[in-house]
């Protein structure tokens, strides 16, 4: 009878430990793989251009947008990752050059073509421009989505390549969404005195907390003992685990100007991860959450406001670095 018992005991336990790892690895395949035929697991800018574009003035703001980009002398730029991938880019040099850079960071399933809006507006400012395909995006080789964690060295490499390539003396990092929470992870790390300033617009506190969330917005299914399954998958299958891929953490050891930017209605990455990030954030910082903007949409609702806050921050940033030299 006892042994039975332990019997049943164990196969119970067998049957739970597959579940669990078929639920994991369903989950990896949907969120985590590049094959995933998830478009969006949750949403970017191009949302909030498809809830406006059938507007006639935005229709032909677009078409005018398009025919700007299109116009523009992009060079196309590769690098090699720590662990052996090509890693390709675009990058735009300014006919008239204000001496500084911006590396804009897309969000989950985009790619260097995007953030159309952003790229013009810095253009017009005098930035030169680099715009990485995240691993596992676009051109980019890879067969996973790193949300930022293993992206964060590819951006120290891409870095080291705008300084060490292109010259650049005045480097700022601007992502969105997951590319936000991209460069908040590599403020993290040891960078070059040519980063001045980072701007994270839409940014997740952290992998575990983020999924945990999108299952209950998007599935209503819990995230215990979902996320711990998927996270033990992600960590044989990608090497790394949700716990590692947090911005909290990374922020923490940042010593850099830092500007956040959020929307007040953002349901996709919840308003209070900005918070507290910004609470953790070492190094000077400044928090702008954008009242009625969603996810990812400040500049689209309030593109004059959001330039102003971005000018300022980077002037403010740049009189900082002057007076520790």
């Amino acid at each position: 009878m006892k042994r039975r018992i332990i019997w049943l005991i164990g196969s119970l336990l067998a049957l739970v430990v597959i579940v669990l790892g078929l639920a994991g690895n369903y989950i990896y395949d949907l969120a985590i793989s590049r094959n995933s035929g998830v478009v969006q697991l949750y949403g970017g800018t191009d949302k909030a251009v498809e809830a406006v574009s059938a507007l006639e003035e935005e229709q032909k703001r677009l078409e005018e947008l398009r025919s700007w980009t299109s116009r523009q002398k992009f060079e196309q730029v590769s690098i090699q990752s720590e662990d052996g991938l090509t890693l390709k880019g675009l990058y735009l040099k300014n006919k008239y050059p204000n001496g500084k850079t911006v590396v804009l960071a897309h969000g989950y399933k985009g790619n260097s073509d995007q953030l159309p809006e952003v790229t013009r507006f810095y253009y017009r400012q005098g930035y030169n421009i680099l715009k990485p395909d995240a691993r596992g995006h676009g051109d980019s080789e890879g067969d996973y989505i790193g949300y930022g964690w293993p992206d964060r060295l590819d951006y120290v490499k891409w870095i080291d390549f705008l300084v060490k390539e292109k010259g650049e003396e005045a480097i700022f990092l601007h992502g969105f969404s997951m590319g936000a929470s991209t460069v908040l992870m590599t403020s993290g790390e040891d960078l070059p005195s040519e980063v001045k300033g980072i701007i994270s617009d839409s940014a997740y506190t952290n992998l575990e907390d983020e999924l945990a969330h999108q299952l209950k917005y998007l599935y209503d299914l819990p995230a215990f003992p979902l996320v711990d399954a998927t996270s033990i998958v992600t960590k044989i299958r990608a090497g790394y685990s949700f716990k590692e891929a947090s911005a909290v953490k990374q922020v923490k050891k940042n010593d850099l100007p830092l500007l956040i930017i959020h929307g007040a209605e953002d349901e996709l990455v919840p308003t209070e991860m900005a918070t507290e990030i910004y609470k953790a954030a070492g190094g000077g910082k400044d928090m702008w959450i954008v009242p009625g903007a969603g996810h990812t949409e400040g500049f689209l609702v309030n593109e004059t406001e959001y330039s102003t806050k971005v000018i300022d921050f980077v002037n403010e940033a740049m009189m900082e670095q002057e007076e520790k030299n």
